[in-house]
């Protein structure tokens, strides 16, 4: 059973990244014991939304300290609120998978996506980026 964490802009996903995580959560819903967000509005959000549709997975939000940017979603565990790039690496440490839905189609630094990525990547993780055309790039592949 894997734990899935996840990161994604605050403009949301698109179209085709929703299509290809929606069938990633059909194909292995039964091997995901649960998944945990950062409680953002945008993909977060969106994000949340497409679990509780298709799936009973476990919810963990790791809600960030600034309430301005933030979803307020129910989840199963709702954890302290901490500031972004500390809830961010605890997102990361807390999972198997790191699955990322950033808005641009390369990498950039001064994103708090990116970062993530590049958190997950360094801490070994597998990380699965879905551009925002829906192609989807996977590190250290472990499915």
């Amino acid at each position: 059973m894997y734990k899935i964490g996840f990161t994604g802009t605050q403009i949301g996903m698109t179209d085709p990244q929703y299509f290809v995580l929606t069938r990633f959560f059909q194909n292995y819903r039964n091997e995901v014991e649960e998944v945990h967000h950062g409680d953002c509005i945008g993909a977060d959000d969106d994000f949340h939304t497409l679990v509780r549709l298709h799936t009973n997975i476990k919810i963990v939000i790791h809600p960030p300290k600034k309430k301005s940017k933030r979803a307020f979603k129910q989840g199963d565990v709702i954890l302290k609120p901490d500031e972004y790039l500390t809830r961010n690496h605890n997102i990361v440490n807390a999972c198997d998978i790191l699955i990322a839905t950033p808005k641009e189609n390369e990498e950039v630094l001064r994103s708090g996506t990116w970062a993530t990525i590049r958190y997950g990547k360094k801490s070994n993780k597998m990380v699965m980026i879905i551009f925002p055309c829906g192609k989807v790039e996977i590190t250290n592949d472990k499915i």
